[in-house]
Formats: C-alpha cells, sequence, structure tokens
C-alpha cells in the first residue's frame, strides 16, 4: 500500500495570479505482487454523489471525480455497484480461478511478507481554514482578464496581500471570518463554521481597534483592507442589519483620508481607494448622507478615466443631490424665493438624468449588452422560485459590467423619485399623480424595472446552467475556481439593484414576488444573508418619501424656535405637544407599513430607507 499524491490544475486556473494551490487530491493505490490478472468488474460505477446533485457529468475518477476537484469541493463518494449479472458472474468466476490457482503457486514458494490490509481511506481531510479561504476566493474575488480601463475587479487587492508571507493579525482574522461564514452559509447547518466565524471577527475587531491606534500600522494596506472585510463579513451574516456595516464604511473613508495621497502610489493602495470609494457612494445612495468628498476622490491615473471614472462622478452626483432634496423637503416652508429654489433644484434632477442618458447611449460596444433568449410566461408557476422573469433573458461582458449599468439605472429611478417629491411638494395638497411630469418619471422607471429584471438571469448563473447557449468570453474571472458556477459575488452585486426595483411604486404584483424570490435565493442559495433581510422590505417608493417629506415638514414647523413657521402653525405650548404627538404617530405607522413582518428588520435600517 503506498500514498500517490497529485495537484491537478483547472483549465482556467490562472498561475500568475492565483494566490492558493488547488486543493490536492490523494490518490490510494494497492499493489498485490504478482497478480497479473484482473477481474471484469462489468460496467463503470454511476457518478459520484456530488455530480448526481449538481447535474454534471462525472468522469467517475477514483477515489475522487476530476470534477469534484476542479471545483474544490470535497468528493462524498460513490454509490456501491450493482449487483453482477449471469454472465459477468461468469466472467468474474473464471478469472477468479485463474488468479487463485497463480497465488496458490506463488505462496508454496514464498511466504508473506506483510498482512492484508483491512481499510483504506478515500480522501484525506483538509483544515477547515484551507477549505474556506479557497471556497471564499472562488467566490468573491473577481480578476479582470484584460488589462482594459473599462473593467474592474472585486477585492483583487487581496491577492497581493494574501502573497506576503506573514499577515496582520486584523487582515487575517477578518480573511478567516470572511471565509468560514461564506462557507456556513452555503454548505448549511450541522457545523461549527458559524462560531468560528464569529469568534474570527470578534478578534479581529480587537486586532483593528489596536491597528488604528498605532501610527505605524494605521496607514497600512492590510489594515484598511481589514476593515472593508469587516464591512463584506456584516453583509455576509446580516447579523445587525445596516448598522455595523455602515459603521465599517464611514470607519474606512475616514482611514483613506489620513493616508493621503501616498496611498496612490501602489496598485494595492488604488485598488483599496477605488474599493472604499465604491463603498462610500452605496452608502451615501443608501443612508442620505452626502458623501465625504473633502479630498480628491478623482484618481488621475488611466485606470480611472474613461467610463469608470464617469461612471463613479455620476454616481456621487446622485448622493449629493439625494441629500440636498431630503434637506430641502424637510425644512423648507413655503416661500417665493423657496419656490424657485425647489424649481431650480428639479431641473438639476432633469439635467443629470439627461446627462446619464447620453453617457449610457455612446457606451463601447464592448460594455453593451445582448438579448439571448425569451421567458414565456407559465400562469401555472410559482414565480417566486422561477430563475427568469416572462420576457428576454439579457447577457453582458461580465459583473463589472451588469452592475455598470443596474446601478447607473438605479440613479436614473432615484432621479425619478427626487423629482416627484419636488413635484409633491410644489403642488401640495393637490394629487402629484395627475402631473405630466409623474407620466414622464413612471414610464421612465418601468422601462428601468424592466432592464434590471432581465439582467438579473445573467447575474445569478442562469447561462452557466445552460450550456448549449453560445456565450461570449466574460471580461473577467476569479481568482480560483471554476468561472462557469454559480458565484456569491454575483449576488452581492444584484441585491442593491433588487432592492431598488422590490421598493417601487411602479412594479407590478407579480414582479414584486419575483424579486423577493431573487432575494432570498441570494440569501439562502448563495450565501449572502443580508438580502434575506432586505426582502422583508415592504417600501412604496416616492409615496412614502413623499409622505415621509411631509411629516418632517410639519414637525419642522411645529417645533419650538422655527422664526418661519406660518401663522397657521400652533402657537400654544399644549397645542403644539399635541400636534408633534401626531406627527409621531404617523411617523411610527409608516415605519410598520415599510415592513412586511415586525422584527424582520430592525428600526435603524427602517429609518434609514424611509430617510428619517
Amino acid at each position: 500500500l503506498f500514498l500517490s499524491r497529485h495537484h491537478p490544475a483547472p483549465s482556467n486556473y490562472r498561475g500568475d495570479i492565483g494566490i492558493l494551490s488547488p486543493l490536492p487530491t490523494f490518490e490510494y493505490l494497492i499493489v498485490i505482487p504478482n497478480l497479473c490478472l484482473m477481474a471484469y468488474g462489468g460496467k463503470p460505477s454511476r457518478g459520484c454523489q456530488m455530480c448526481r446533485i449538481r447535474r454534471i457529468k462525472c468522469d467517475e475518477t477514483k477515489p475522487t471525480c476530476t470534477q469534484c476537484a476542479r471545483a474544490r469541493r470535497q468528493c462524498p463518494g460513490y454509490r456501491p455497484p450493482r449487483p453482477p449479472n449471469a454472465t459477468e458472474k461468469k466472467a468474474r468466476g473464471s478469472f477468479s480461478n485463474a488468479a487463485a490457482e497463480t497465488s496458490d503457486s506463488q505462496s508454496s514458494s514464498s511466504p508473506p511478507t506483510s498482512p492484508p490490509a483491512e481499510t483504506v481511506p478515500t480522501l484525506l481531510q483538509l483544515p477547515v481554514e484551507d477549505l474556506a479561504s479557497c471556497h471564499f476566493v472562488s467566490n468573491y474575488v473577481l480578476i479582470p482578464r484584460q488589462a482594459l480601463a473599462t473593467t474592474r475587479g472585486f477585492l483583487e487587492f487581496l491577492v497581493p496581500l494574501l502573497k506576503k508571507d506573514t499577515l496582520a493579525p486584523s487582515f487575517k482574522h477578518a480573511f478567516d471570518a470572511c471565509s468560514l461564514a461564506s462557507l456556513n452559509n452555503r454548505v448549511g447547518c450541522g457545523n461549527d463554521f458559524e462560531k468560528k466565524a464569529l469568534g474570527c471577527y470578534t478578534k479581529a475587531l480587537a486586532a483593528t481597534f489596536s491597528a488604528l491606534r498605532d501610527p505605524a500600522l494605521v496607514k497600512r494596506d492590510d489594515t484598511l483592507a481589514a476593515i472593508l472585510l469587516l464591512g463584506l463579513f456584516e453583509s455576509i451574516t446580516s447579523r445587525k442589519g445596516m448598522y455595523a456595516w455602515s459603521s465599517h464604511i464611514e470607519g474606512a473613508i475616514e482611514l483613506v483620508k489620513a493616508r493621503g495621497p501616498d496611498q496612490l502610489k501602489t496598485k494595492t493602495g488604488l485598488d483599496l481607494f477605488i474599493a472604499v470609494r465604491v463603498q462610500m457612494i452605496i452608502h451615501s445612495l443608501s443612508t442620505g448622507k452626502a458623501p465625504n468628498i473633502n479630498i480628491e476622490w478623482w484618481v488621475d491615473d488611466p485606470v480611472s478615466l474613461g467610463v469608470s471614472s464617469d461612471f463613479q462622478k455620476f454616481s456621487s452626483r446622485t448622493a449629493l443631490l439625494k441629500n440636498e432634496v431630503n434637506n430641502l423637503l424637510a425644512t423648507l416652508t413655503r416661500t417665493v424665493s423657496n419656490v424657485r429654489l425647489i424649481e431650480e433644484t428639479m431641473r438639476k434632477c432633469y439635467a443629470l438624468d439627461k446627462e446619464m442618458v447620453e453617457w449610457l447611449r455612446v457606451l463601447p460596444e464592448g460594455l453593451r449588452w445582448t438579448t439571448e433568449a425569451w421567458e414565456d410566461y407559465n400562469p401555472k408557476r410559482d414565480y417566486s422560485k422561477a430563475e427568469a422573469f416572462p420576457g428576454r433573458i439579457d447577457l453582458y461582458g461580465d459583473l463589472w459590467v451588469a452592475n455598470l449599468w443596474n446601478v447607473t439605472r438605479c440613479l436614473r429611478i432615484v432621479m425619478a423619485s427626487l423629482t416627484i417629491r419636488l413635484k409633491a411638494w410644489l403642488i401640495s395638497p393637490a394629487d402629484y399623480r395627475t402631473t405630466p411630469e409623474y407620466a414622464t418619471v413612471s414610464a421612465t422607471c418601468v422601462e428601468a424595472i424592466s432592464d434590471i429584471i432581465a439582467s438579473v438571469p445573467y447575474q445569478l448563473g442562469w447561462f452557466c446552467k445552460r450550456k448549449q447557449l453560445k456565450v461570449r468570453a466574460q471580461l473577467s474571472g476569479y481568482a480560483c475556481g471554476e468561472d462557469d458556477t454559480e458565484k456569491s459575488l454575483a449576488g452581492f452585486f444584484a441585491i442593491w439593484p433588487l432592492v431598488c426595483i422590490q421598493n417601487q411604486d411602479y412594479l407590478t404584483d407579480l414582479q414584486r414576488i419575483w424579486v423577493k424570490g431573487r432575494l432570498q435565493c441570494i440569501g439562502n442559495h448563495l450565501g449572502v444573508r443580508y438580502a434575506n433581510m432586505l426582502s422583508q422590505l415592504n417600501l412604496r417608493m416616492p409615496s412614502m418619501l413623499i409622505m415621509r417629506d411631509r411629516l418632517m415638514s410639519n414637525a419642522h414647523i411645529a417645533s419650538p424656535g422655527k422664526g418661519d413657521a406660518p401663522k397657521s402653525a400652533p402657537d400654544e405650548g399644549g397645542q403644539r405637544n399635541a400636534y408633534l404627538k401626531v406627527i409621531q404617530s404617523q411617523t411610527e405607522q409608516l415605519k410598520q407599513r415599510a415592513v412586511e413582518k415586525p422584527g424582520k428588520v430592525d428600526d435603524w435600517t427602517v429609518k434609514t430607507w424611509l430617510q428619517l
């Protein structure tokens, strides 16, 4: 009995950028001296259990099939062979007799040198941390295949940081926490991965806090990377809603400001800077806070020029405008000068939306999408579990291209919402839904919603399951593992566009059922639990935000010390307090309506989405 160890690498493994060797496959070979005849075992055994579950062809390699080795999965083994038929028994009997005769003749001349082996293990167990790290890198680290300024990766800064001989404690614990949490969410219960992940997360928090107090460590790349990973951990586990994630992103923004322009001199520092900038804009759009642009966020470098730079600028300008509108509608009283200010702000919204439409029109051909399939409507189908919604199914160059289009569509929806909120303020108390602006905005949002829905099947692996469709080469791939499988990062990218359209007034009931089903699929199947919580939101935009604007404006007018309060506002102390209580009660009712079931979404997250 001897051990033969092999390291097969998948055909698309990129050794120049890979950070971890492919998982080793261990084969045990039994050598029986002088046995030259082998028994015929009939037809080959069926595929391994994992290949049968994944519904792919198994090459039936022993002890672990090549498909499992390439996918970095532990092969669970094969079914026991079926009983041989009469012909096979006859053939096997003849071979056995010949082997027995040979064995008898050999045994008379030479005694056995070793006892026979009783059991042979099928697969050596690898450390959980190694399995988790491979799983995490193959699901979240996206690397551009080509050095194009129009393509981007995700978490690519992890590659050089993980290649270091010694990892900083804060970074190592944060990486292990994300890896174990991601693996736990994909393989299900019955293990202690979640407990280990939480332990690593606690250690990472302590180590990061210590690093932030050290003048030498605070400006290191791995300290900033640890904070970004802590934010990702909150999205993967969804332990405390949006609050913890928001805190980590705000900390990363402050750290970038402290690091200064020197961080842009290295590739890793630039990648970290870009990652923080993206998270800052998502944070601003989600919370309504103005993005922190006191430093030069637009880098004068080919990586940030062109499409990427324009995309980031549109996102930042939208976040700034949203913050401005929130403040105006919550504090302005109806005066001639304020009416002019609101009208001017509406023109800003129209102008920015027009710029985005023109920018999308002239995008390079490589960044455009194509319609590759059509899904027919089935009245008997449960669309909460359907992979595709009735209508077209679009194909994109890669995940980053799909994300670019979908985020831009969401920005246009945000612009439409701001426009209607401003119009509702101008014509209040008349019904804003009777205005020409509402008709125009509705058409824009319905089109954007349809486009986002048509992109989701591509993001969630619809084309990976249909090999017969000829799919164009992707512009980026993962740091290890197979690219044509369902990935957690794809679900992570799809969350914000799905939540954005889920909350719109313009969505049909069937579309909303499908969108919530996709969010639950991302949370339960792809392991990004943050999506499960967001699927419980029952917001309606812009109608709920218009109600929010009126409640906050009334509360501002009724508050003591407001010199611009109109004469109609209650002026007696008792009346004012009663009026404020009514407003507070209506605000609580609005918060309750914003959630499907009480307790499923934390209060901070609900208030954040309602801009309260």
